[in-house]
């Protein structure tokens, strides 16, 4: 497994792309022994390079289940910021006169 520069720089060339984890491997090495690349990534997100570029990303499954979580309660902070705006135009109901 390659370990890729952590920094991420702002300006890449046509040919270049940012890999936004700190591992990397080929498709290939993945195709022979992918339990031991994700034992050896400890729990960190992998990138698996096709002709030096990132294609996609490998992450346990705990890290994007915690993506999902936390993507879902941005998508509710939007709908509940919507949904404040709509409180101007809102009747006032009493429970106790229904």
């Amino acid at each position: 497994m390659n370990t890729i520069y952590p920094e991420i720089k702002l300006n890449y060339g046509a040919n270049m792309k940012a890999v936004l984890a700190n591992c990397s491997t080929s498709i290939s090495e993945l195709k022979k022994n992918p339990s031991a690349l994700i034992d050896l990534a400890e729990g960190e997100p992998i990138a698996i390079l096709n002709h030096n570029r990132p294609t996609t990303y490998l992450v346990p499954a705990e890290t994007y289940e915690q993506l999902m979580e936390k993507l879902e309660d941005y998508q509710l902070g939007l709908i509940v910021k919507e949904r404040q705006n709509e409180k101007i135009s809102a009747i006032e109901v009493n429970m106790n006169k229904l």
